[in-house]
């Protein structure tokens, strides 16, 4: 199954350490150790491809919604 945002599929996979997934033909996610309930993952990826933890990410996105949202209020001024 293939993971499709719209149409809500999800795949679940079952890794051990030392087992990876492949994502396309670029990414490669390594389990590297398992502590208790903390996983250590390998990501192998093109450097041009960006690799963000997913809180991180969340806030890149809402600091350029800000940054937006900011230009346009700007923009109204100068009319």
């Amino acid at each position: 199954m293939v993971w499709c945002a719209q149409e809500g599929h999800l795949l679940t996979i079952t890794r051990k350490a030392g087992q990876a997934v492949l994502i396309g033909d670029g990414v490669r996610i390594l389990v590297k150790e398992i502590r208790g309930r903390q996983v250590r993952l390998l990501i192998e990826a093109d450097r041009k491809v960006p690799v963000y933890r997913e809180e991180l990410y969340k806030q890149i996105v809402a600091e350029n919604e800000r940054a937006a949202k900011g230009a346009t209020d700007l923009l109204e001024h100068l009319e």
